[in-house]
């Protein structure tokens, strides 16, 4: 370990032992902003290729960012059978990757292949990558089996039915809860009434079951959450991985903070100022 960045294997010693590592998703394709954050003091920052406009080009330019203020780098791929874009994650130099929308253990399985060098999966090595670049060629890829980081996100119905099966598959390192989607999946969005399904005892069963099942295979629980509010109730549960929105969000609450401020301190002088509506605060 050098300049105090933990291994991958190190980092995910650390979150089973319960060491808490807080995030956030980068949905803007901005090195900039990717390079700024990754000095904000989260643990860990990741690229999400699925809701972001970002292409490989401008993936790799962000890896560079993050690893240039030491946070591990994580990329959202597009699912289970994006088998070029875990290759292009990893071989830029990702940490690891988030894998949305498993259903099955034999998509957990696919997953896990595909970020695994053989014979215990099926991943592509080629050198030179930037990867490769810190270890080389055998240094690198002697070690990515136990140091690349695979989760994979509960957002499904049929994940919660099968999470028996899928956590118990090797290799699965964190199991990542998408509340939004999960309670779309469950139709706990038609059900109630906006935001009582995040505290409905369908969701609450349907976390227990995941966390259970993760206990059972000493696998990561990781969560994303907008804000902080229930950061609190989510580490006494043992999720340790936490997302605390995206940088976006961070832009938009930052935002609207000021403008209140600013309306604030205008009616203080007596001048009336408001800001523009818009529907996103």
């Amino acid at each position: 370990m050098s300049n105090n960045v933990p291994t991958g294997a190190e980092f995910k010693e650390q979150l089973r032992a319960g060491a808490p590592k807080m995030g956030l998703f980068l949905n803007s394709h901005s090195p900039t902003v990717a390079e700024q954050l990754a000095h904000s003091g989260y643990d860990w920052l990741l690229v999400d290729t699925q809701h972001g406009p970002m292409d490989h080009e401008k993936l790799s330019n962000m890896l560079c960012a993050i690893a240039s203020g030491g946070a591990k780098s994580m990329v959202r791929v597009a699912g289970y059978h994006d088998r070029g874009g875990i290759q292009q994650a990893l071989d830029l130099g990702a940490d690891g990757v988030l894998v949305p929308y498993i259903n099955t253990a034999e998509e957990a399985r696919q997953a896990v292949s595909c970020t695994r060098y053989p014979t215990a999966g099926t991943r592509s090595v080629y050198f030179p990558q930037r990867s490769m670049n810190k270890a080389g060629l055998l240094g690198y890829a002697g070690n990515a089996n136990k140091n690349v980081i695979v989760a994979l996100q509960v957002e499904t119905a049929a994940c919660i039915e099968n999470m028996a099966e899928i956590a118990a598959v090797p290799g699965v390192d964190m199991l990542f809860l998408g509340q939004n989607d999960l309670c779309m999946s469950m139709g706990l969005y038609e059900k109630y009434e906006f935001p009582h399904m995040y505290t409905s005892p369908e969701l609450q069963a349907a976390t227990e079951t995941l966390i259970s099942e993760a206990r059972k295979n000493n696998v990561i629980l990781g969560l994303f959450l907008f804000g902080t509010t229930r950061v609190a109730e989510f580490l006494a549960k043992g999720f340790s991985f936490i997302s605390v929105g995206n940088d976006l969000h961070h832009v938009l609450t930052q935002s609207a903070a000021y403008v209140q401020d600013l309306e604030k301190i205008a009616a203080t002088e007596g001048k009336l100022w408001t800001r523009r509506p818009t529907a996103l605060f």
